[in-house]
């Protein structure tokens, strides 16, 4: 079923408009055929669903008013007859109102469905993405780098100091100072490299496609933005970092732990610098 959706959901939206045209059509035609004593209504429904979860709200109207219309003419072709020519114009109107709501609704939930997804996937403080969503995101990234023989590196980043100024200055200049890092960081790396935070004071970067000697030069461009930042606010914090760059298979928790350890033995040797470490070599270059 995830399948069929996530397949719906690529086709474009012309299509999808002719096809639900075409299934009220359909049931247009059964509905004649089978008479006014058997009631087609809610078959309407499957073409205003259909459009409003795969379309939008303006053909989502479209398909509720061609719906109405044409249960008015099925109704009028099969010769069901009334007291008064203006009751099937309101049986038309009500039903009109009933798919406009159904459509509403329906518009409605999957907005809010798709804004919960968003939001399990994004840090709510900073506004990149969380642990969940890289730990997803880094295991694709790394078998595609792993399928075509590329290069990928992994950052570790931890904010020194973090509790003795979130102690001292207050929790909101804390939150301020995660912010400010997290839009730094994602300001001076590629738009096709990853940035998350991890929890706590701890961040990740994957630089997609990247050497040792590139990561070394984007990742010493980041701690020195990062450095400037914390100078010009007068935060007492460093950054300690680790990366590791993977040639050949790697998972994101192997790349994680050796980036963590890096990071945890700059912090023993003084804090606020960067240690680096190959994952793996390829054969030729050993």
């Amino acid at each position: 079923m995830k399948v069929l959706f996530k397949y719906l959901d690529k086709l474009p939206k012309a299509v999808i408009t002719v096809i639900s045209v075409a299934l009220v059509l359909i049931i247009g035609v059964i509905d004649v055929l089978t008479g006014y004593e058997i009631s087609f209504s809610i078959f309407y429904l499957l073409p205003v669903a259909f459009v409003s979860w795969f379309n939008k709200k303006s053909h989502s109207v479209i398909i509720s008013i061609l719906s109405a219309a044409t249960w008015l003419w099925a109704d009028t072709v099969s010769g069901h007859a009334y007291s008064h020519l203006a009751i099937p114009v309101w049986n038309s109107i009500m039903r009109l109102g009933f798919f406009l709501i159904a459509a509403f609704s329906l518009l409605e939930i999957k907005k809010l469905l798709i804004k919960e997804q968003t939001f399990a996937r994004i840090d709510f403080l900073t506004g990149v993405s969380n642990s969940r969503a890289f730990y997803e995101v880094a295991k694709i990234e790394m078998d595609r780098a792993a399928r075509f023989s590329r290069p990928i590196t992994l950052a570790y980043i931890d904010i020194d100091n973090f509790k003795q100024m979130n102690d001292t200055s207050g929790h909101s200049q804390g939150d301020n100072l995660l912010q400010s890092v997290a839009k730094t960081i994602k300001d001076n790396i590629r738009s096709i490299d990853i940035v998350s935070r991890l929890g706590g004071d701890e961040f990740a970067v994957l630089f997609q496609e990247t050497n040792e000697e590139n990561a070394k030069k984007a990742i010493n461009k980041v701690q020195s933005e990062l450095l400037g930042l914390v100078k010009n606010n007068n935060w007492p914090v460093t950054f300690s970092i680790g990366a590791v760059t993977c040639y050949k298979s790697c998972t994101v928790d192997e790349l994680i732990k050796e980036a963590d350890n890096l990071m945890y033995a700059v912090k023993e040797s003084g804090k606020n610098g960067i240690e680096y470490k190959i994952h793996e070599i390829p054969t030729g270059n050993a």
